[in-house]
């Protein structure tokens, strides 16, 4: 089971990374003002969340303490960004205030993964 719950990590980790990547790479557009939501970062967040469910229920399953509190507030941040960017991904320009709260709600989910113990 251990290695089953290390695989979907890493598939975690990947989702994060296509989904903070595809912000990385449109910060320079975003200065002018012309950033958009990429599909990486569509499907990103989509196999975060994917993948998040499956660690909490592969977690219980295995037995191990689950801290729901914690997962809550990142499965919110989550559905935040999924609407952001689910609602604005066929616009050729995404508002300097949109694009922002992606990228900030990302890195927040980011930290509270790995900061909160």
């Amino acid at each position: 089971m251990d290695v089953l719950i290390n695989v979907v990590v890493a598939l975690h980790i990947i989702g994060i990374a296509s989904l903070l990547g595809g912000f990385l790479t449109q910060m320079k557009a975003m200065g002018a003002g012309t950033a958009r939501f990429t599909p990486a970062m569509l499907h990103g967040a989509l196999t975060m969340l994917v993948t998040g469910i499956a660690l909490v229920g592969l977690n219980q399953a295995d037995d191990h303490a689950v801290n729901n509190v914690k997962i809550g507030i990142k499965l919110a941040l989550l559905v935040v960004i999924l609407a952001l960017v689910y609602v604005k991904r066929d616009e050729e320009k995404v508002d300097k205030g949109a694009f922002l709260a992606v990228g900030g709600l990302t890195v927040v989910n980011i930290f509270i993964a790995t900061v909160w113990t």
